[in-house]
Parts: structure tokens; C-alpha cells; sequence
């Protein structure tokens, strides 16, 4: 083992020698050949700065379509919001007795709560909607930056901790005798 790490340095100082060697004989030649691959390095930023820059504008459509969104949801929620209590103002003027005010508060209450329950469902799917966006976005810069495609979810790997678990919960539960009284 020693000796393989006396081989790895020995190898490692050679291989660094050679190179101040050339340093030393044409600091122009290498310094040239440096700035070649500096050029080449930035060249290649080019794509993965415009995927960026693209993901960047998706990114603004949907932050701006997702607002746009709630903010008509909104309108639409207070329009009709008014619009009931108005309505409720109306049967509370025609109402005959108290117990017909009291059957159309009730259907009130209900047709508002139904509405109340129809707007946050409406709200949760634009918000759903706009995630499941941002993730393509997402994953096709991720794509298109590194060069490769997201990695499948690696299967989850039982611990024998996890197996013990698993099998002592399908132990059936062992019961204790009956005292005797």
C-alpha cells in the first residue's frame, strides 16, 4: 500500500515537473493555449445561458397567467358575493313571517357555503396548474443545462431495520391469559 502511494507521488511530481518544464520553455505558447481554452470554456456557456434565459420568460408567462387567474377568480368571487347579498336582502323583504326568513337564511347559508367550497377548489387547481408548469419548466432547463434527462426516483431500499418493522406488524397480537378471578 505504501508503495503504491510512493508510485502515486512520484507520478504526481513528473507529471507537475513536465509542466513547469513548458511553462518555463514558451510562457507564451501556454499562455496563448490557455487563453484558447478559456474562449472555447465561455463559448460553451452560450446554450445553457439562453435555456436560462428562456426558462426565465416561461417562468414570467405562468407567474402572470396564475395571477391573472386568481385575480378573475376574485373578481368573480365578490361579484358574486354582492350579487347573493343582494338577493338575500330582497327575500328578506318579501319574507311573509320570521320562519320563511329563517328557511331562506338556511338555503342561503348553504348555496354560500357550496360557493365558498367551489372557490378554494378553483383556487387550489390554478395553483396546482401553475406548479405542475413551473416543473416542465423546470425540468426542461434541466434537461437542455446538463444534458441529460431527470433521473428516475431511485427505488426505495428496504433497511433490514425496515423489514423487521414490516414483519413484526403483520405478527399477530399475542394475547395474555385470562386472569382467574
Amino acid at each position: 500500500m505504501i508503495n503504491k502511494v510512493k508510485e502515486f507521488v512520484t507520478e504526481q511530481t513528473q507529471a507537475l515537473a513536465g509542466r513547469a518544464q513548458e511553462l518555463g520553455k514558451a510562457p507564451v505558447e501556454t499562455a496563448r493555449k490557455a487563453a484558447v481554452k478559456s474562449a472555447a470554456g465561455i463559448k460553451s456557456l452560450k446554450d445553457p445561458i439562453r435555456a436560462l434565459a428562456r426558462s426565465g420568460v416561461k417562468l414570467t408567462t405562468i407567474s402572470q397567467g396564475t395571477a391573472q387567474s386568481l385575480i378573475e377568480l376574485q373578481a368573480e368571487m365578490v361579484t358574486t358575493a354582492l350579487t347573493e347579498a343582494a338577493d338575500q336582502l330582497e327575500r328578506a323583504a318579501r319574507a311573509s313571517n320570521v320562519l320563511d326568513l329563517a328557511r331562506d337564511q338556511a338555503d342561503v347559508l348553504k348555496a354560500t357555503r357550496e360557493r365558498i367550497v367551489s372557490d378554494i377548489t378553483q383556487a387550489v387547481t390554478i395553483f396546482k396548474d401553475a406548479g405542475g408548469d413551473v416543473r416542465k419548466v423546470a425540468t426542461q432547463t434541466y434537461t437542455s443545462v446538463t444534458g441529460k434527462a431527470k433521473a428516475a426516483p431511485a427505488a426505495a431500499k428496504k433497511t433490514k431495520a425496515a423489514a423487521r418493522r414490516k414483519a413484526k406488524a403483520k405478527r399477530p397480537v399475542r394475547k395474555s391469559p385470562a386472569r382467574a378471578k
